[in-house]
């Protein structure tokens, strides 16, 4: 019988974008299901998030997200357009978000077909692997197909039951604080929480314990 875990996991999170190649691998590689979990980003949950964080915390994201891309081989760069809407003079972030919520729902909507985890890991290299203007053209079409969907029928999801995909996202947020943690990538086995990219082979140490076996 196949394992599975929870996968907590943010668009708008470059630590849930380097996560994503070693998890997706790892349901490859693995006989484990991953389900995806998509949630929007704490900026956009949390009223003037930005007013309550470390002020050193900005700071050593950007000194500490370059070196964590360049130990793993993976490129990164700023997403342009970024997923959430700030004003960075201010940090102020905007009411309405179109680009973020657009993606979580996409996610959602992955998920139901059973593809979440191959559209995120599709979808994420374009958004913070250096595509300019990923929200436009065949990006996320690109993504989609990769991850063996149609972008068409996904929106068509996003178009008929918009609600029922935020409930499925406010679920996803309830049950990420139930699992553990607040914060994203969080994976979650048998009520166990594995916070950060830097602990999936502690993920894996443990499913290996419960008869994790290779496909």
């Amino acid at each position: 019988m196949s394992l599975q875990f929870d996968v907590f996991w943010s668009f708008r999170s470059p630590y849930s974008y380097l996560a994503t190649p070693k998890l997706f691998q790892l349901t490859q590689e693995f006989d484990v299901t991953c389900r995806f979990r998509p949630v929007y980003p704490l900026a956009v949950r949390v009223d003037k998030f930005f007013e309550t964080v470390n002020p050193l915390w900005p700071g050593y994201i950007m000194h500490d997200l370059p070196r964590e891309a360049e130990r793993l081989g993976i490129a990164i760069h700023w997403p342009d357009p970024d997923p959430i809407v700030q004003d960075f003079s201010t940090m102020e972030v905007a009411k309405d978000q179109p680009y973020i919520t657009r993606l979580t729902r996409l996610g959602a909507a992955a998920e139901r077909q059973g593809k979440g985890l191959a559209f995120a890991h599709a979808a994420s290299a374009r958004i913070w692997g250096g595509v300019k203007d990923w929200d436009k053209g065949d990006v996320l079409a690109e993504a989609a197909k990769e991850a063996g969907l149609d972008l068409g029928e996904l929106e068509t999801i996003l178009g008929t039951d918009p609600d029922g995909l935020d409930e499925t996202i406010k679920k996803n947020e309830a049950d990420q604080l139930t699992g553990g943690h607040w914060g994203v990538p969080l994976m979650v086995f048998e009520g166990e929480p594995f916070f950060g990219q830097d602990r999936i082979d502690s993920l894996i140490w443990r499913m290996k314990q419960k008869g994790l076996k290779a496909r």
